[in-house]
């Protein structure tokens, strides 16, 4: 379903993301782990055509995502890291615009908003105005959207960020039942979500793939792995 092969990403003289490989298939959920400026953002927002790359190529469903944008963005569910919404409607206004901008009418629009709520567990608060929820309800409104029109690719930056333990328990078993029957990528900074929620995991350190397995071939405990394997911040390459 996805496709990457040799994606480079330059922001002047830096390369963000400097020619990585790989490709995720329907019935996978691949985890994409790295530390903060490794490139993770940058991957995921050249795969849903947020960015163009600077070198290589990116293919949803057969469709590359420069030569043929609509067809491919039609495929993808996309939340990204610090996702935004109209503060001034109501979580169940947002869902029924976010609906009708992928061209869902009628019944199929009540039908997606609906589903979208149960998902998300929303109806607590579906007739609350946005900027009145808790950042924990804003996110799970702002990952409905990605769900609104059943896609077969989702892309989420970062899907737990701000939930409370038992928000993110429900948001990991919604991943891995949604990962049955689509192909999903989430970047995540909690190593315990890979065990919980993924088949497969990308480490990811400045701008190249350093790992990439299953969380028993990556090896464990997997915060020793990543530390190993990985460039602190603080240090200069």
């Amino acid at each position: 379903m996805i496709k990457i092969e040799n994606l480079v990403k330059a922001f002047g003289a830096k390369r963000a993301v400097d020619g990585i490989s790989f490709a995720v298939e329907r019935g996978e959920v691949v985890g994409f782990l790295g530390p903060n400026g490794s490139g993770k953002s940058t991957t995921m927002r050249m795969i849903t055509g947020y960015y163009a790359p600077t070198a290589g190529k990116v293919s949803v469903g057969g469709y590359d995502v420069v030569d043929s944008p609509l067809q491919a963005k039609r495929l993808i569910g996309y939340l990204p890291e610090n996702a935004a919404a109209y503060t001034d409607m109501s979580v169940h206004g947002f869902l029924e615009f976010a609906a009708g901008l992928r061209g869902l009418a009628g019944d199929a629009k009540r039908k997606a908003v609906a589903r979208a709520v149960e998902r998300c567990f929303l109806s607590s608060v579906l007739h609350q105005s946005i900027d009145t929820l808790s950042k924990g309800y804003k996110h799970r409104t702002c990952l409905a959207q990605a769900l609104i029109h059943d896609p077969e690719v989702l892309i989420l930056d970062e899907p737990t960020d701000g939930l409370d333990p038992n928000q993110k328990h429900e948001i990991r078993n919604l991943i891995r039942e949604l990962g049955r029957t689509k192909a999903v990528v989430f970047s995540t900074h909690i190593l315990e979500e890979v065990d919980a929620a993924c088949t497969r995991a990308i480490i990811i350190d400045r701008g190249r793939i350093v790992a990439q397995g299953t969380p028993d071939e990556l090896g464990r405990p997997l915060d020793e792995v990543f530390r190993r394997i990985t460039i602190p911040d603080t240090v200069n390459k």
